[in-house]
């Protein structure tokens, strides 16, 4: 009797489950630091302002000098931004530009279209109140607080915020080295003469693709043949010096789906029937080498299949390996469904959906596990329940490609 089908929640859990961090940090100037996973908590050096600054133009004043609101003072400064000005005398104003320090004894800025200059005075048509358009000393970040933890996954907010506290450089864990290879004697590469029966490995570039948007060292050793020698020969070269290897297609139980065998004479296999649609068959388990052992992850071989497993599956497990401690599923967001979907399916369906001008959302007419234009039309992917038909109208789950690829 077969096992029954574990859903994705189950599979991903398991996947999860088993990831660990890689070994290995390295420092890496900030400004190279996009995409990389901090391994410890960063504080900040400083306060951010780290003094009291103006947040626009116009002029420093002292609050209870303008309590008329038509109070005219004479400008007894001026001060840009990168200079620090004299006391405020009572009865004066400073002329003053954003980020500018504030001088001592001003209590409030009034901004620039609130006041009228002449000559060398400047009426106040205002009542500030006291601390008005001041950005106050460390009202951002806070000396010695931990502005970034560790397992961030940078991105450039982040290392703007890392910049504004004068970090120069960051400790960040290694990339994660992967392995890549196809199988198949069907599959031909573009610019060869594609002959009877033979199709080109889309797959090797779309998978090249996710890799590299995930930040990983790869290494790809392209299309392997049909057969369990060639298959196991690949599986001892990519594990060398690899912390996870990807194939893709030769994951069922056919007599020329070599993953399964190969990968137990070489290590351990779990072999998953995922209740997934497109997908499916899903191969995960761990290859050894000289020094411990590489894990495996066996998509199939259908185009659209191994792009949406890849995304539900491998992403998550890969921002692991590289040390991301928070959230590493996608978001989804509520959005109307424009199309209706009669026919439930018992797996999980994740449908290829584009946003249209009216907010809802388009269904690609042909789901086909082929159909890889769907993927290039569509704009993200409805996530539909086991057996739950889409009438049109319906809020459905909707996952952005955006969410799924970085």
């Amino acid at each position: 009797m077969k096992p029954p089908m574990l859903s994705v929640r189950e599979a991903l859990t398991q996947l999860l489950d088993a990831a660990s961090a890689v070994d290995g940090v390295e420092r890496v100037p900030t400004l190279e630091g996009n995409g990389r996973v901090l391994a410890q908590d960063m504080l900040a050096t400083i306060d951010v302002p780290s003094a009291d600054n103006t947040q626009m133009d116009g002029y420093a004043v002292r609050a209870r000098d303008c309590e008329s609101g038509s109070a005219t003072l004479r400008v007894a400064q001026r001060i840009p931004a990168g200079t620090v000005g004299a006391p405020l005398e009572p009865g004066t104003a400073a002329r003053i530009f954003t980020g500018a320090l504030i001088p001592p004894g001003a209590d409030a800025v009034v901004m620039q279209e609130q006041c009228e200059a002449v000559g060398d005075s400047v009426t106040v048509r205002h009542m500030p109140r006291p601390g008005e358009w001041i950005r106050r000393t460390g009202e951002d970040v806070s000396s010695g607080s931990v502005i970034l933890p560790a397992g961030t996954r940078l991105r450039s907010q982040e290392l703007g915020l890392a910049a504004s506290v004068g970090l120069a450089e960051l400790p960040v864990r290694r990339r994660v080295r992967v392995a890549v290879f196809f199988t198949g004697d069907e599959l031909a590469m573009p610019g060869e003469p594609l002959q009877p029966g033979a199709i080109y490995n889309s797959n090797r570039f779309t998978l090249r693709g996710l890799l590299e948007n995930l930040g990983c060292d790869f290494t790809d050793f392209g299309i392997v043949p049909d057969s369990l020698e060639a298959t196991r020969d690949t599986l001892r070269r990519a594990a060398a010096g690899h912390d996870l290897i990807i194939t893709s297609g030769g994951v069922s139980v056919g007599e020329e789906d070599h993953i399964k065998p190969a990968v137990e004479s070489e290590g351990r296999l779990d072999l998953w029937q995922i209740a997934v649609k497109p997908g499916k068959p899903l191969a995960f388990g761990e290859v050894r080498r000289a020094e411990g052992s590489s894990y495996i992850i066996g998509l199939p071989g259908n185009p659209v299949s191994s792009f949406v497993t890849f995304l539900l599956f491998v992403r998550p497990f890969l921002l692991r390996l590289q040390g991301v401690s928070g959230p590493v599923e996608p978001r989804g967001y509520v959005m109307r469904a424009d199309f209706a979907l009669p026919k439930a399916d018992r797996r999980n369906e994740f449908l290829r959906v584009r946003v249209n001008a009216a907010g809802g959302l388009d269904l690609f007419p042909n789901q086909g596990s082929g159909v890889l234009t769907s993927t290039v039309w569509g704009d993200g992917l409805v996530d539909n329940p086991p057996g739950q038909a889409i009438a049109e109208g319906d809020l459905v789950r909707f996952i952005p490609f955006a969410e799924l690829q970085h």
